[in-house]
């Protein structure tokens, strides 16, 4: 019998794409200390105080600990990471995740109730970034010049 969370891994599997191999499995009550570096997917059931880095995804289980850089292809994160995430593709935070840190991702999902304390900037490569005008309020003068347009266009019979 697949529990949920079987379901849910199979699901993001499917999203990041076919090629996605998962063969390395770090598992609850495992702490690791250092820098690790894969060819294939990883999943993170126990802890791991260090960066790791792989061009597939990663899977952080609701036990699962990471504090240090992450760089991936993907990641689906249920449990806690503190630090920092650059991913090419999709970072998901589920429902019952903590992030606290920096994320550089082109897609991220945040589903309700995960914790996200920090910075994310978006960016594809793919894409061209177009720059956004920084936010600026009104004049008090300004206000007032809007408002009386916008009442003077409503009473024109």
């Amino acid at each position: 019998m697949i529990n949920e969370e079987e379901r849910n891994l199979k699901k993001d599997a499917a999203d990041f794409g076919k090629k996605a191999e998962l063969n390395t499995i770090i598992g609850k009550g495992t702490t690791i200390e250092g820098s690790i570096k894969l060819q294939n997917s990883l999943r993170v059931d126990g802890k791991i105080k260090g960066n790791v880095n792989t061009p597939e995804s990663i899977v952080v289980g609701k036990d699962g600990e990471i504090n240090g850089e992450i760089t991936v292809g993907n990641a689906v994160v249920g449990g806690k990471v503190e630090g920092k995430i650059e991913a090419k593709g999709k970072v998901v935070l589920e429902s019952k995740s903590s992030f606290s840190g920096e994320m550089i991702t082109a897609k991220l999902v945040i589903d309700e109730g995960a914790f996200f304390d920090g910075q994310c900037t978006m960016s594809d490569n793919n894409r061209e970034r177009k720059s956004v005008p920084k936010f600026k309020p009104y004049s008090t003068e300004e206000k007032e010049e809007r408002t009386t347009v916008q009442a003077s266009t409503f009473n024109e019979d």
